[in-house]
């Protein structure tokens, strides 16, 4: 196969650092609810800056989630089901603050926790009648913690697998997404099959899914007598984003969340496509609770609650994670597959 891997490093996890442009971090707003397309349509049109909007990243912040009152089902189908919380009258829900919009704290104090991912664990603990207390652990730790009871629940950017199921209960709220984001003067307008990635230089995180699929799609490439795609890895971020915004390479290709959100923060990137984090399998971020103890179910009644009434697409509209919206929150759907 015939690929020119410059293989630097690795990226680790799609992580990004928080950009902040006079303390306030752009995002979008685009409105809309339910299930969204998967497609560039789905996001700012392309090279479009009119729906740029400025977010306060300090501790205020907090005070303009949306919120729910308590559901009546969700509350008796928590009292039904014996949960008992870490905290009496406290959900103790984990996140991981280490990546932009997702998660990250507070630029005046360091130590509140904000994005999508906290907004979420305010909106389920509303609608279960009960104070939201929120946790800040390392990605490596939360099961544990969740599985001692620790922690009432995660919400952290966690992708439902068969293998994770074993442990834990989920309840979807976002789909799992991955995007193509190239220079926003890039003459590339569009990456949705094999056939549009011929012969460009794309930067991808090594051992990744995302790595998987532009290595199947090169495959069918070159047996069609195609360019091959050149694979780029870069060992941080950082230099991968300069990569992109320079020209040295044609695209990037990694979660759509943090690559949306620096393209809302200096407009230098755009989107140009859109995939599915589990192609071909489809994969779902979720909420997860230790298993089989009762809370999963209010969870799901809740965010099903917050989907029909907007609460739910006001905190996607809030981080600019519209592409990733699910019309229905689900209880143990089909996880990725044991590798």
């Amino acid at each position: 196969m015939a690929i020119n891997s410059k293989k630097l490093g690795v990226i680790v996890g799609g992580a990004v650092a928080v950009i902040v442009v006079g303390g306030v971090v752009a995002s979008f707003a685009l409105g809309g609810g339910g299930k969204t397309d998967t497609g560039p349509a789905a996001a700012n049109a392309v090279g479009d800056t009119s729906g740029l909007i400025k977010f306060d990243l300090t501790s205020t912040n907090v005070e303009g989630r949306p919120t729910i009152e308590p559901v009546p089902e969700a509350v008796a189908a928590l009292k039904a089901s014996g949960f008992t919380p870490a905290t009496p009258g406290v959900l103790t829900v984990v996140h991981s603050p280490y990546v932009a919009p997702l998660g990250f704290y507070a630029e005046d104090d360091n130590s509140t926790l904000l994005g999508s991912e906290a907004d979420f664990g305010q909106l389920i603990a509303d609608g279960l009648g009960l104070d939201y207390k929120p946790e800040a652990a390392a990605w490596a730790d939360w099961p544990l913690g969740l599985q001692s009871g620790k922690y009432d629940l995660i919400t952290s950017n966690v992708t439902v697998t068969e293998e994770r199921k074993d442990l834990f209960d989920f309840a979807t709220y976002r789909d799992d997404i991955l995007g193509f984001y190239v220079r926003s003067d890039s003459d590339i307008t569009s990456i949705k099959e094999a056939k549009d990635v011929a012969g460009l230089s794309i930067v991808v995180g090594s051992g990744t899914n995302q790595e998987k699929i532009l290595l199947a799609w090169n495959e069918e490439n070159v047996s069609a007598g195609l360019d091959p795609v050149d694979l780029q890895y870069y060992e941080d971020d950082a230099a991968a984003t300069l990569a992109v915004q320079s020209g040295r390479v044609d695209a990037t290709f990694g979660p759509n969340a943090t690559a949306a959100y620096k393209a809302a923060v200096d407009g230098r990137t755009k989107l140009v496509g859109l995939k599915n984090g589990g192609y071909p399998d489809t994969a779902q971020i979720a909420a997860g609770t230790a298993k089989g103890n009762g809370l999963i179910e209010a969870v799901n009644i809740v965010l099903n609650s917050a989907i029909e009434n907007g609460q739910y697409t006001a905190i996607l509209d809030r981080w600019g994670l519209q592409a990733e919206a699910i019309s229905t929150s689900e209880v143990n759907p089909a996880g990725l597959p044991r590798e």
